[in-house]
């Protein structure tokens, strides 16, 4: 039955939220104080219209909003959206009973995404090369994403170029693809092993488009030169698939928000420290030791370590979930600057509680983990000094944050 509903709040993935008698329904693409009608189907609102509209309500930029997963909140003014992603942080928290000082979530935007996974897929001789549906397998065919940075203007004729010349496979893939200092850097999951033939048609389109590096899985296809990227004086050689901070902006600022709290530190450990985007700037003025599950990673780091003017950088090959440095493995350092993915670092987070550590910077892309490994933190005896969000997802319920904590 249709009906008409009245948002009253905001969800953590972006939808809006109305009571129902059996639990909460939630509405996508609505805004909180929306008086909405539609249907109620499950747990969700089949939105018919938009009947007393938001005054925070604003003009999608992107055609495909509405169809596309990729961006849910283009229909917000900025400022209430970003103030709505620092109270997500300030919610987390106060859920494992800590209060800190928040600061304004950081737009950190800039120049776009430098980084995007397209998904290819073929619906009989059509090949679709865009994103997917929100909650769905569906494709959605785009011919331009507003969020990407000018460099990957090439990366969709680029993945479609692919994408065709692989459509006699009729496989599903996946084309990642970053924009380096030194041109595009694509790979290509999905596909299985490739016939000689195709591996000459996409050799020709890697150069056709002037890819720096097309690979398949992480296998060389073909290399015009190295994809390279600057991470302060140093000068790191990608390895494939790489992981990246999803903007150059949100990367110098969590940078400089990390260097910040390790001024006067002379020996530092950066904990999941990926290809460096932390240790290699703080091995200007700090011996470094980088720990770092992903072995490729590891090794692009530790060479770009020897840049002239670096105070040396060391490092280890190690599942910080498994085998998190010790309490006493610890007492080495200064500082630690940790940066693990959406799952948090329970096991690390323990030992960092136990030790004497004086400084910890946490860079967290999950808030609710955050605050788990905080509360943590906070019982072993450190201080949470602040907390800045940092919001490099824009359009998406996505924050990310870095964290100060002292002894």
């Amino acid at each position: 039955m249709v009906t008409e509903f009245r948002i009253e709040r905001m969800g953590a993935q972006g939808d809006g939220i109305v009571r129902g008698s059996a639990g909460p329904l939630f509405a996508p693409l609505t805004l909180a104080g929306e008086l909405v009608r539609g249907e109620a189907e499950g747990e969700r609102i089949l939105l018919d219209a938009i009947v007393e509209p938001s005054p925070e309500r604003v003009e999608p930029p992107c055609p495909h909003f509405g169809r596309c997963g990729g961006c849910l909140l283009q229909h917000w003014e900025r400022a209430p959206y970003l103030a709505w992603k620092r109270q997500m942080v300030v919610d987390a928290l106060a859920r494992e009973g800590i209060e800190a000082d928040v600061a304004p979530t950081i737009d950190a935007h800039g120049a776009g995404r430098r980084r995007v996974i397209f998904h290819a897929r073929q619906y009989g001789a059509r090949t679709v090369v865009g994103f997917a549906e929100r909650k769905s397998h569906a494709m959605v065919a785009i011919d331009a994403c507003p969020v990407l940075a000018p460099g990957l203007d090439q990366a969709l004729p680029a993945a479609r170029a692919v994408a065709e010349a692989l459509a006699p496979l009729k496989k599903p893939l996946d084309l990642q693809i970053i924009t380096t200092d030194t041109g595009l850097d694509m790979d290509v999951r999905g596909s299985g092993p490739l016939p000689p033939a195709l591996l000459t048609d996409l050799a020709v389109i890697a150069d056709r488009f002037r890819l720096a590096r097309l690979t398949r899985h992480g296998e060389l296809v073909i290399q015009r030169e190295p994809p390279r990227l600057a991470m302060g004086r140093a000068r790191v050689d990608l390895p494939p698939a790489a992981f990246l901070q999803a903007t150059a902006e949100g990367e110098r600022v969590l940078a400089d928000h990390v260097a910040a709290g390790m001024v006067g530190a002379r020996k530092v450990a950066d904990l999941f420290a990926g290809v460096g985007t932390f240790a290699l700037r703080l091995a200007e003025t700090a011996r470094v030791f980088a720990a770092e599950s992903h072995a490729g990673a590891l090794a692009a780091l530790l060479k770009a370590g020897h840049t002239p003017g670096l105070k040396g950088v060391d490092g280890e090959a190690r599942d910080l979930f498994r085998r998190p440095l010790m309490a006493a493995e610890l007492a080495a350092f200064d500082a630690v600057v940790i940066d693990p993915p959406r799952q948090g670092a329970e096991a690390q987070a323990r030992e960092l509680a136990a030790s004497r550590l004086p400084r910890l910077v946490y860079v967290s892309c999950n808030a609710a983990t955050f605050a788990r490994d905080a509360a943590l933190l906070v019982a072993g005896g450190m201080r949470l000094e602040g907390v800045v969000p940092v919001d490099q997802f824009r359009y998406s319920a996505h924050v990310e944050l870095v964290a100060t904590f002292s002894r």
